[in-house]
């Protein structure tokens, strides 16, 4: 039982002090889960981010799953999930009820601009630190690249490419 209620409190902390979602809280669940906890290596939360990128649903949420199944089983990752959106179900529901009243007020806004901006820097970040781990030899570079054009200037579907790629290292190996 502990171990359920320690998952709920670390997913429902790292929920509270996640903004942006997606990428901006794949630092703050790396530095939680692989570096201070030690639930998972930095390998699997990688491949969890990618897996949960690929599949249906939020990637926090889908992340967080995979570290509650890996830690805990199936109710653990239940838990873990369910430890994660509380935070964002009661912040929203809390801002929902501000913005009606307050929305219209130029403070309101600049601090939702500067939020934005932050935001911004943090998943720069991540992608940074995603390249820097992951595309460490010449062949995994380009196809980091090549990808990358594909996706963002060539309009492919980020899902494509992704099966592509994961074909690819299926047929050549992990090098």
């Amino acid at each position: 039982m502990k171990i359920y209620l320690e998952l709920f409190i670390t997913f429902f902390q790292i929920g509270l002090f996640t903004f942006g979602g997606g990428y901006a809280m794949l630092p703050l669940l790396e530095r939680e889960l692989v570096d201070k906890r030690g639930w998972v290596s930095k390998e699997e939360i990688l491949d969890y981010y990618a897996i949960g990128q690929a599949t249906p649903g939020i990637i926090a949420v889908n992340t967080s799953t995979f570290c509650g199944v890996k830690k805990a089983g199936y109710l653990g990752g239940i838990v873990a999930s369910f430890g994660f959106i509380t935070p964002s179900i009661i912040i929203i529901t809390l801002i929902a009820n501000f913005l009606k009243a307050f929305s219209h007020l130029t403070y309101i806004q600049n601090a939702f601009a500067g939020i934005r901006v932050a935001v911004c820097a943090l998943v720069l970040n991540t992608v940074i630190n995603l390249v820097k781990k992951n595309a460490n030899t010449g062949i995994k570079f380009i196809v980091f690249a090549l990808t990358f054009i594909a996706i963002a200037f060539l309009q492919i579907s980020p899902v494509l490419m992704v099966i592509g790629v994961g074909i690819l290292g299926i047929l050549f190996g992990r090098r």
